[in-house]
């Protein structure tokens, strides 16, 4: 996966940033809610995303392969600290000096990948689950062009082998992306979201 002058640690700290703001904007009654991701509430997918900026995080320093740092958070009682917490230990991580020139070992996906490599798949992650937050509380996510379309490269990227989409991976298969759509749109529709199921409503806090 390239895309050509991409800077993935920026581009990464703007999506991860603003799945913390949309995810902030949650209340105590909507974390039971279904979100785009099928048979996960509001918050059990925040409890996936805790995991994974801390599963990242130990990834970029030589730690990935130890599986603790990959599990959920068994106390979920404050989902936003919890998500906040661990967003800040992977931005953390990923800004150290040479981060993205260390192999990280990802087990889920099979093993090592190169640094910058890895960090470009935490970002374009971290911009589905922004979107998945925010449609999941009527909300939008608010993403600059340049995250949108590098967002849309990544995901152009991503193997569309039937084989390695849907339950237990970590996208849903590739829905037809009608004419016209956006770049942030469009990367949904690859990977496996349908915008047009959960309309944004105005949602602030």
């Amino acid at each position: 996966m390239t895309v050509t002058g991409a800077d993935f640690v920026e581009l990464d700290r703007i999506a991860v940033e603003e799945a913390v703001r949309v995810v902030d904007l949650a209340t105590a009654a909507d974390w039971a809610r279904d979100t785009p991701c099928a048979g996960w509430t509001l918050r059990r997918l925040v409890a996936h995303m805790s995991a994974q900026h801390v599963g990242f995080a130990a990834a970029a320093r030589g730690a990935g392969r130890e599986p603790e740092y990959w599990r959920e958070p068994e106390d979920m009682s404050e989902p936003a600290r919890t998500h906040r917490s661990a967003a800040a230990a992977v931005l953390s991580a990923f800004a150290e000096p040479g981060a993205t020139e260390r192999e990280f070992t990802l087990p889920e996906l099979g093993g090592g990948f190169p640094g910058g490599q890895a960090v470009g798949f935490h970002f374009v992650d971290y911009v589905v689950h922004a979107w998945d937050v925010a449609a999941t509380l009527g909300s939008a996510v608010e993403l600059p062009q340049q995250v949108r379309v590098a967002a849309l490269a990544v995901a152009r990227q991503v193997p569309t082998d039937p084989a390695r989409r849907g339950p237990g991976s970590a996208f849903a298969p590739v829905l037809e992306v009608p004419v016209g759509s956006g770049p942030l749109e469009e990367a949904l529709y690859l990977l496996g979201r349908d915008p047009g199921r959960w309309p944004a409503r105005r949602r602030t806090r």
